[in-house]
């Protein structure tokens, strides 16, 4: 009688859902994705390297990259918009806290998070530390993606609810499993790399409130941290092997609750790719604010016979750009104004924009805020319970516009410019790419790397890709 083998792929003695999370990333390939999956994976590349270049000019990214430039590990990772080659987990840090830091990045619904500026920086950092090829950094960051934005699921709505900000502390799994991908760790060591990342796992929302450039490096400290679990890992540091659902774990500390029935499912074979949904943002500001100008844009024309304007709003959003932070109605700085409902529902009403420029715009002291705070002061907020029960996963607007003349219009938003079910024309993400590189590269070189990231060239090296996004 023959004793079956163990399946090398799963690491033992540990639950199902941290058992399936370690099957998934040792069993992924890349061929495995369809074409929804591998058409919303050049889509977020594209974003978010335009991203990296372009917020690289931000007061706060000069601020980081001289603080990271001091401190730095040498390497063979490369900054984005520089000539500068650090470490992969300080590279790492760096692009990630630029591709997250001026609220344009791509969003993922359902885990109300955004995975591309922890798993792309990652990918690329790590895979030019090991001269990658293309096709191993796309594998990886699929991987990282999937890990990221699966677990985000069975945490929402209540990670953001409870007001943790998602992303701050996915992209430590989320790095993590991008890193153990790359370096073809086997199944127990990977088990301990994401369980070590746990214990780097942080980060609130606060800043939505009370402000703070910090929320800008949230993505970076992630992915720097999803990194260095990985090399804990490797050097045979272990972590505790119920990490998402033992009694003291992920989802019982953070949530006060366990994974949810089942859990393990979400990481089967054949389930979507979450990659295939991603949403690039239209406008600069918080995700939770653009059903809101989407609904409200229509009414520019009319802002003279606008009298008041009603907004019902879904309980976890509100936590972000509503009522429950301290300068709603009375923004003093960027981080206020971009996660501010009121204030970006007046600058759409009035025409002045929710874009990138706009809020440039207001950076550089352009943007007369008086008007704009006298729209904002009118606007009346209310939480609606059952926009949360009847649209999970969704970012919904619901709006009452009332006219001085006595009627009123009520506009509903179920799915905003960007979204998979209503995306940006390849023209306007073109033109996004654009606008956040051309300044900085110079208009061909900006063009022939949209060409390069359109084409994705499997036999690339990772360092090839990130030499043309070099200023």
């Amino acid at each position: 009688m023959t004793t079956p083998m163990a399946d090398s792929t799963v690491p033992l003695n540990c639950p199902p859902l941290e058992q399936a999370v370690v099957r998934f990333i040792q069993t992924f390939t890349f061929d495995q994705l369809d074409e929804a999956a591998h058409a919303g994976l050049n889509r977020l590349i594209r974003d978010q390297l335009a991203l990296q270049i372009g917020t690289s000019q931000m007061p706060w990214s000069h601020q980081l990259l001289a603080y990271a430039g001091a401190r730095q590990l040498p390497g063979r990772s490369r900054v984005s918009a520089s000539q500068l080659a650090m470490s992969a987990p300080d590279a790492a840090f760096v692009n990630a806290s630029y591709g997250h830091g001026f609220e344009y990045d791509d969003a993922h619904g359902v885990s109300a998070s955004h995975p591309g500026s922890c798993v792309i920086p990652a990918a690329l950092a790590i895979g030019e530390e090991l001269g990658s090829s293309l096709e191993e950094v796309l594998t990886a960051l699929v991987t990282g993606y999937e890990v990221y934005t699966r677990i985000g699921m069975l945490a929402a709505p209540d990670l953001l609810k409870r007001g943790f900000h998602p992303h701050a502390v996915l992209s430590n799994f989320g790095a993590a499993a991008v890193a153990t991908k790359l370096r073809k760790f086997d199944a127990e060591t990977t088990l301990h790399a994401l369980a070590i990342a746990l214990s780097h796992a942080s980060g609130t929302t606060e800043y939505s409130s009370t402000g703070g450039s910090i929320k800008r490096v949230h993505a970076g400290i992630g992915t720097r941290n999803g990194i260095v679990s990985a090399d804990m890992a490797q050097a045979g540091i272990t972590g505790p092997r119920a990490f998402l659902s033992g009694n003291k774990g992920f989802f019982r500390t953070f949530l006060q609750r366990g994974p949810g029935e089942r859990a393990e499912e979400r990481f089967a074979a054949g389930q979507p790719f979450e990659i295939g949904t991603v949403w690039l943002k239209a406008y600069c500001a918080c995700y939770c604010t653009h059903a809101y100008i989407d609904a409200i844009r229509p009414f520019a024309e009319r802002r003279s016979d606008v009298e008041k304007v009603r907004v019902r709003i879904h309980p976890a959003f509100n936590v972000v750009v509503g009522t429950a932070n301290a300068n709603t109605f009375e923004p003093k700085n960027i981080e206020h104004v971009q996660y501010s409902l009121p204030v970006q529902i007046a600058f759409a009403l009035l025409g002045k924009g929710n874009g990138y420029r706009s809020h440039r715009d207001y950076l550089n002291g352009k943007v007369d805020m008086g008007p704009v705070l006298a729209v904002a002061r009118g606007i009346e907020i209310t939480e609606a319970p059952e926009l949360e029960t009847g649209y999970p996963g969704k970012f919904v607007a619901d709006v009452t516009v009332e006219f001085r003349d006595g009627t009123s219009e009520h506009v509903f938003v179920e799915d905003p410019i960007g979204t998979l079910a209503n995306p940006m024309s390849e023209r306007e993400q073109d033109a996004k790419f654009m606008e956040l590189t051309a300044d900085v590269l110079g208009d061909d070189r900006a063009r022939a790397l949209l060409a390069a990231l359109r084409k994705l060239d499997p036999h690339l090296q990772a360092a090839d890709l990130m030499a043309m996004c070099a200023a």
